[in-house]
């Protein structure tokens, strides 16, 4: 397998100059008011979503998965939303349906806007829980399988 470097070479061609360091604030900045941005309301809130996911985000939404202490809920939220998001959420009677379809809109248009649809979302929020249910069937005990011959095959003991 051969890798092509010469991409890597052209960089080491544009370092910048002594004394005059790469500014990343100042870039990021600049592209943090040039790219859209999604908006949406939700219990009398305006809410503009990031043209990207925090990295503070992403990293507590792996935490998040496996837990089930509301503390983990609330960062992973408030880096998106703000402070005290699931609280303002939950004390206006949001369902986890409404709270996934939420999620679920969000996620999709915040890197391309206006991709995802409320009603989209909620189809796909629905289709997610279906498969999720669907895949739930209890599996059969170990014990049950290995009595299933396979193929038709008697078992054998192992003992001749």
């Amino acid at each position: 397998m051969t890798t092509d470097t010469t991409a890597w070479e052209d960089l080491d061609e544009q370092a910048p100059a002594a004394g005059n360091p790469a500014d990343f604030d100042a870039f990021f900045a600049e592209q943090d008011t040039t790219r859209p941005r999604q908006t949406f309301t939700l219990y009398g809130t305006l809410y503009t979503l990031p043209d990207s996911l925090p990295l503070m985000f992403t990293l507590q939404m792996e935490r998040v998965q496996n837990s089930s202490d509301p503390n983990d809920v609330r960062k992973m939220l408030a880096t998106l939303f703000g402070a005290d998001t699931l609280d303002v959420w939950a004390e206006h009677g949001m369902t986890d349906r409404q709270f996934g379809i939420v999620l679920i809109y969000s996620a999709a248009n915040v890197r391309t806007p206006d991709s995802v649809t409320m009603q989209r979302a909620a189809e796909l929020h629905d289709e997610q829980e279906q498969a999720r249910a669907a895949g739930k069937a209890p599996a059969p005990n170990r014990a049950a399988r290995r009595a299933k011959p396979k193929n038709g095959k008697r078992r054998s003991s192992g003992k001749r």
